[in-house]
């Protein structure tokens, strides 16, 4: 009867010390989002990165907290907000475009996923493609055998073209291969090529009214985010001008622009969510290696 006693009594004493813990569940996942552009512009990407966490069983909201921040356009401010995403101490934070070179400037600890239209290697994101390195993973966006491939597409809607003015951004990792590349496919194609360079959006109006001067039967600009933000602006100017653009990424032909082919930028951002489930789950950045799409839009 004595031990029965105590069995009871110990029994009683566990229930109450579990009670009052209240069955805790574990902590929610932290996850910060990280956008150079308006929210109009990257929410549809924002909703992508959601859905492929909540197929991996992460839900906004229960068991996981995801806080978005949007640069606007402006580079001071993604700097400030990169830091607020950093006090706010998530487990990883996923940036696109240009947010990746601020995240490596500041040196944080806290792992990086990326979603990046440049050569990381050459951004200094990554040692290599294979090996990261660093505290940095995810996608690049930058296939150079599209830049010829959107040359054959723009040629074949448009036989006639023979002048072809492209808008480059000199400080964009890649921007130079993706000239060579380009070079190349235009002495192919029988057509010939003449630069514009601007770096952001505020020599993009600089370049389209020089473009405006030569005899360019057609415009290419490389599919950077001052571009995507920009498209319907180019499409206005083109119509007017009567000089067919194309770039990379849907969101540039849905603005009004004749024709866009680059990677599927919905799927990839969805892809980035199984970077952001391997480091929760205890992987580090710098042993996973950097994607490339391999489906494209246009």
């Amino acid at each position: 009867m004595t031990d029965r006693r105590r069995f009871l009594t110990a029994l009683a004493a566990g229930l109450s010390s579990s009670s009052s813990l209240s069955w805790a569940q574990p902590a929610a996942a932290r996850v910060a989002w990280l956008s150079p552009t308006r929210a109009a512009d990257g929410s549809i990407f924002l909703d992508e990165l959601k859905r492929g966490l909540r197929e991996l069983r992460y839900v906004d909201g229960k068991n996981l907290v995801l806080d978005a921040y949007w640069g606007e356009d402006s580079a001071a401010r993604v700097e400030k907000l990169l830091g607020d995403a950093i006090e706010s101490r998530p487990q990883v934070i996923v940036v696109q475009g240009s947010a990746a070179v601020a995240a490596r400037r500041t040196n944080t600890q806290i792992p990086v996923v990326f979603g990046y239209s440049g050569d990381p290697v050459e951004a200094g994101l990554v040692e290599s493609l294979r090996r990261p390195g660093r505290n940095m993973t995810g996608i690049s966006y930058l296939v150079l055998e599209l830049v010829g491939k959107r040359m054959e597409l723009l040629k074949e809607a448009l036989p006639s073209v023979k002048r072809l003015a492209v808008i480059a951004n000199p400080q964009h990792p890649g921007d130079k291969a993706e000239r060579r590349i380009s070079e190349r496919a235009a002495a192919a194609l029988g057509m010939s090529i003449e630069y514009f360079e601007a770096s952001g959006p505020q020599q993009l109006g600089d370049a389209l009214s020089a473009v405006e001067k030569t005899r360019s039967d057609a415009l290419m600009l490389f599919p950077v985010q001052y571009v995507i933000s920009n498209r319907e602006r180019i499409s206005v100017w083109a119509i007017k001008n009567r000089i067919p653009p194309i770039s990379g990424w849907a969101q540039f032909a849905e603005g009004g622009n004749l024709m866009s082919y680059g990677a599927n930028l919905r799927e990839t951002s969805r892809r980035l969510a199984s970077f952001a489930d391997r480091i929760l789950k205890g992987a580090k950045p710098a042993d996973l290696p950097v994607e490339i799409p391999h489906r494209w839009n246009w």
